[in-house]
């Protein structure tokens, strides 16, 4: 019995590590998807010619930036949910 809880510990571990590995991904895609949002803001206040295009790759990159937050956000309470209750889901 002492073996399967050790094994079962690891696991718990493994599960831990995968959310917080998947938070760190999704807290850097917000960074660049929000980085890349505020270079097309300023392109287009630069480009007045193509300011349409800028500003709607503009806004999908805002998107895209609160979206990975979000799963930023839900992995984080995935990865204590399994160090409070020692299960991944």
């Amino acid at each position: 019995m002492g073996r399967h809880s050790s094994n079962a510990s690891k696991a718990d571990a493994g599960g831990e590590q995968h959310h917080k590995h998947m938070e760190q991904l999704a807290q850097l895609g917000a960074v660049a998807a929000g980085t890349y949002a505020v270079h097309e803001k300023h392109k287009a206040k630069k480009d007045p010619e193509n300011a349409r295009s800028h500003r709607i790759k503009e806004e999908i990159a805002a998107t895209v930036a609160i979206g990975s937050a979000g799963f930023a956000f839900h992995e984080h309470h995935k990865k204590k949910d399994v160090k409070k209750h020692g299960h991944h889901h």
